[in-house]
């Protein structure tokens, strides 16, 4: 099973080896011939749940809300200030965003107004959808990618970019976008695929993922459970797919071969015939999110990552159906574990809105702990036991 830095610790939501200077299964001694396999395992739960118990408390209940956001910032200072005040688990570098919060160290001064370490994410997939280029440097397309270079190179024209974002301070990057599509280059997705065959896909996919990996960046894939095929651009208005049985050969693909890779997964604002129900599109749907938790109803793995929503602030998909808070309550009480939009403005609105709905049991606070703990994971923000 693949894995990467962000998720080494996957057995548990934050594992006993994240707690090994100082955790109970480091300083035990030495095993006798009375010991079973049985006791050793009791503990080393016990160690695990005591690394995630202490954890948890670093945080009041209305911080650990925020650790499930991710929210685009203007700058250094709009970072740091929404930092400070609600402890929000991640920020958004987009294309508007004043690059000195990169180029200048600025994100050095963000990250210290954390309790955890902080998420910093890009959406860098090359061609179009790309905020660095400028900096880091220019790349193809997934399509020309896939037309133009082996796995083999793109791997390390990946790793020479990742190992870019990471001395910027980038931590996380919204790519790879495994859609399986042959639209035309400038459609919503076209040219952002790899390809109309999915094994391709997952030969590129696999190769950004491994090398992001290796740079230290995570990497989120999108948009489950599939836009390739689907008609309409989320940014604009409803989008509808085919119907989940027509879903499987083809776009479900690369989600089913690459659910163990490490990977986040970005769920797309998507009304699914035979999966959603009629305008609750994916990104705000227990059947979608289940779907990909329990990965039985596509062939795969079990999913016990983070699940993040696409944009749900700026995306008339969403918009135009709720507002930004009831969409992000919609969204983590239907299972994503991270909800993502492009402003700092409304954090304190929802974070009160997700107050009430945990108050009154609609977000269950153990499920909230158990996002709080996968997104720990993945970011690498195990505790010192």
């Amino acid at each position: 099973m693949r894995k990467t830095l962000f998720a080494v610790f996957a057995v548990f939501a934050v594992s006993a080896a994240g707690c090994s200077s100082g955790g109970d299964a480091e300083s035990a001694p030495p095993s006798t011939p009375s010991d079973t396999p049985g006791a050793a395992a009791a503990v080393t739960t016990q160690a695990q749940q005591d690394c995630a118990t202490e954890y948890l408390e670093r945080f009041t209940p209305r911080e650990k809300l925020a650790q499930l956001l991710t929210v685009g910032v203007t700058g250094a200072e709009d970072a740091a200030a929404i930092v400070r005040a609600e402890q929000v688990g991640g920020i958004f570098v987009g294309g508007w965003t004043d690059r000195s919060l990169l180029e200048s160290g600025g994100i050095t001064g963000v990250e210290q107004e954390a309790k955890a370490p902080l998420m910093v994410t890009i959406d860098e997939e090359g061609g179009r959808v790309s905020r660095v280029g400028d900096v880091i440097g220019v790349a193809p397309s997934a399509r020309v990618t896939a037309q133009t270079m082996t796995p083999d190179q793109f791997y390390d024209a990946t790793l020479a970019r990742g190992r870019a974002l990471r001395e910027l301070g980038v931590t996380v990057d919204f790519a790879p976008d495994i859609d399986v599509s042959a639209q035309p280059d400038d459609t919503v997705i076209g040219d952002r695929s790899f390809s109309d065959d999915p094994a391709v896909v997952v030969q590129y996919a696999d190769a950004f993922i491994r090398a992001m990996r290796e740079a230290g960046v995570g990497t989120v894939m999108k948009h489950f459970p599939g836009h390739g095929s689907a008609s309409g651009d989320s940014h604009t208005g409803t989008v509808r797919t085919p119907p989940l049985d027509q879903l499987q050969a083809v776009d479900l693909a690369p989600f089913r071969e690459l659910i163990d890779s490490g990977a986040g997964v970005m769920v797309g604002h998507l009304d699914v015939p035979g999966l959603t129900t009629p305008d609750v599109p994916a990104s705000i749907s227990p059947e979608a999110m289940a779907l990909l938790r329990d990965g039985s109803g596509y062939g795969a793995a079990p999913f016990d990552g983070p699940i993040f929503t696409d944009d749900l602030g700026g995306m008339a998909a969403i918009t135009t159906r709720l507002s930004i808070a009831d969409a992000v309550e919609a969204a983590l009480v239907a299972g994503a574990d991270n909800a993502l939009w492009i402003t700092t403005d409304a954090v304190p609105q929802v974070l009160d809105q997700l107050e009430q709905a945990v108050a009154s049991n609609r977000l269950p606070m153990a499920q909230v702990d158990a996002s709080v703990l996968r997104m720990a994971t993945f970011k690498g923000a195990v505790p010192q036991c």
